[in-house]
């Protein structure tokens, strides 16, 4: 591979690593969702559900992935879950921030090490791409996640109110040299400067929404001083209350630390580049919003029809935890928790998903479920009757075909599943099935393998 022509680096054998050398490639297990972990594979050292693989799969048709099994995922980013873990460890349920989170996997990874009832808000800015982040949010399954739209400095009203922030900032891609080639023909010294810029207002604005005693995590995938060490030292200079933390990280992982940084480095992990800093805020007084203060904020919710209730007392396990509204044409099971913040972020946010479960839908005098509930951790076991499909159907269904299930399959709702694992619905009328997949998330390539890809 051919670097930039202006591209140098403070790194000893970096630029020898990234011509020489090909991208890794690893998964996240959801182990939630009871996803085993192949015994024969290597693990990464920071994640204990990360993986590395040999070869690349045919990841588009291995039903798997699309029923949130694992998340594809570089091992460098992987770090999010340990240091989540680390900052968290013995806390009470905490309200996160992941301000830049398309497509998902640093969301996915921090959701899995927060303390047991917490929530994040996932925020992204291109609408493309928050819609792709919600689709990989509700195959995760896990329910304490709602997904917003828009420039961060919307976010800076929600005065100190988040524990944690998640800021994964855009960069100049250096990190991504390895694998993607239009990382290394948009790279300029012009783009490094416009990106650090850009780093400092994103991260002003996410200040501001800080809890006092929280954490903001700082990422970049780039390897240069100027969006790294030099936007940190910006931060703990101009930033009140900013002081960075020293993560804890065995020196026999390979991570390099530099200026308050730690630095993947290819040739040095077995991941591709990525920078990481955590700042602390000090903890003066809380200054969150007072409750009676989001309390007004509420908005009007209309009335839930009974069969809507009904069907979440069957369909959703501890359904006396979460608050059952209706938004657009899709109801929505709410964590009761978090139902303040939720009220708030749906009045003053757009938002791509309002939080919680949306897992019914009234069509006629039908009410159907959801694929965000099929998928959902929170779905009762033996809620709908099953029918387990083989390879050839599981991808039919994830193509939205029409099935023909057998003559023994029950009638009405089925959820469907493969290898034992939820897929999603279908309607058996008997002579056919309707699809209930989501039309947007259809595999649209015909260009199906004879065999289920193995990782």
């Amino acid at each position: 591979m051919k670097l930039p022509e202006n591209f140098s680096t403070d790194f000893p054998g970096l630029i020898q690593a990234l011509e020489q050398t090909g991208p890794s490639l690893s998964v996240r297990f959801n182990t939630a969702r009871g996803a085993r972990i192949p015994e024969n594979l290597e693990r990464v050292p920071w994640c204990g559900n990360g993986v590395y693989l040999q070869s690349r799969p045919a990841f588009t048709f291995d039903p798997a992935m699309h029923q949130g099994m694992y998340y594809v995922q570089d091992a460098s980013s992987m770090i999010h879950s340990h240091i989540v873990a680390e900052i968290t460890a013995g806390r009470e349920p905490l309200l996160c921030l992941d301000a830049c989170a398309a497509p998902g996997g640093k969301t996915t990874a921090t959701l899995d090490s927060l303390p047991h009832g917490s929530f994040i808000l996932a925020n992204e800015y291109v609408t493309a791409r928050a819609e792709s982040l919600n689709q990989n949010l509700l195959r995760w399954g896990n329910p304490m996640v709602a997904v917003s739209n828009g420039d961060t400095s919307r976010l800076r009203k929600f005065s100190s109110m988040f524990d944690i922030i998640v800021a994964d900032v855009p960069c100049s891609g250096e990190g991504m040299f390895r694998k993607d080639p239009e990382a290394v023909r948009q790279w300029s010294p012009q783009l490094v400067a416009d990106c650090a810029g850009l780093q400092k207002e994103i991260t002003a604005n996410l200040w501001e929404a800080l809890k006092p005693g929280g954490y903001m995590i700082y990422s970049t995938c780039t390897f240069n001083r100027k969006e790294n060490q030099e936007v940190v030292a910006h931060m703990l200079e101009n930033f009140e209350g900013a002081s960075a933390v020293d993560v804890e990280v065995p020196q026999q992982w390979g991570i390099s630390k530099v200026g308050h940084c730690m630095h993947f480095l290819p040739g040095t992990v077995r991941g591709e580049g990525l920078t990481v800093a955590v700042l602390r805020k000090s903890a003066v007084p809380d200054m969150r919003m007072p409750k009676k203060n989001i309390e007004k904020q509420r908005s009007k919710a209309a009335s839930v029809p009974q069969q809507v209730l009904q069907a979440a007392s069957k369909w959703i396990s501890g359904n006396d935890e979460y608050a059952i509204k209706q938004f657009g044409d899709i109801f929505y099971a709410q964590p009761k928790q978090w139902e303040q913040e939720l009220n708030l972020f749906n009045m003053q946010l757009k938002m791509i998903n309002p939080g919680g479960i949306g897992f019914a839908q009234i069509k006629g005098r039908d009410i159907l479920p959801q694929q965000a509930l099929a998928l959902s951790c929170a779905l009762l076991p033996r809620a709908f009757h099953q029918y387990d499909t083989d390879y050839p159907q599981a991808i039919a269904y994830l193509q939205r075909q029409s099935l023909q299930l057998n003559e023994t399959a029950p009638r009405g709702v089925v959820l469907l599943t493969y290898r034992g694992a939820a897929l999603g619905f279908v309607k058996n009328l008997g002579s056919r099935a309707n699809n209930l997949y989501p039309p947007a998330w259809r595999i649209q390539s015909t260009h199906v393998p004879e065999k289920a890809p193995e990782l």
